[in-house]
């Protein structure tokens, strides 16, 4: 394995490390979105383009919305005058690193591990979009609506807050 495999593992597990431990809602989808980074990093490092490239597209462009809806529905603008860091960082780091450490020693010393390496498969990114646009462009078309649809309901649901902490008395 190359440096450039183990300095994207690391920036990785520290990134995703941050967000578990950290309370601003805004530095946690942040540091989401390095972690998700670096796991397309690493799917591009293994040659794995279409899955590197739909992380980035996906996961990371996500990131942007999610804090932008996390804004829009919590109203957090205040500092927060808790400490960064959560109550029990400390234990989630020692747990986290036992259940890495065991599962790490499991998968080297299973035995359903091939010891052959098999041949890459011969699927390319240009195979993969043809079969997105041609056999399953219909689900692909109704996932995206789902997405619109869900994102068009956090909005409402932003602004019928909004309405309702502007006019108290009011009833909708």
């Amino acid at each position: 394995m190359s440096p450039a495999f183990f300095i994207t593992a690391i920036v990785t597990i520290l990134a995703a490390a941050t967000v578990m431990s950290l309370r601003n809602l805004v530095h946690c989808a942040l540091a989401m979105a390095i972690t998700f980074s670096g796991i397309a990093a690493i799917y591009l490092q293994l040659n794995a383009e279409f899955v590197g490239f739909a992380e980035i597209l996906v996961y990371v462009g996500a990131i942007a919305i999610l804090i932008v809806f996390a804004i829009l529905l919590t109203r957090s603008g205040e500092a927060p005058e808790k400490s960064v860091l959560t109550a029990g960082w400390a234990a989630g780091l020692v747990v986290s690193v036992l259940v890495f450490a065991v599962l790490g020693w499991s998968a080297l010393n299973s035995t359903a591990l091939p010891t052959t390496v098999t041949a890459a498969p011969k699927i390319t990114v240009k195979k993969i979009g043809e079969a997105l646009m041609g056999k399953f462009i219909l689900p692909l078309e109704i996932v995206a609506l789902v997405l619109t649809a869900a994102m068009i309901g956090a909005v409402i649901i932003a602004l019928k807050e909004d309405a309702k902490t502007e006019n108290p008395g009011r009833k909708s």
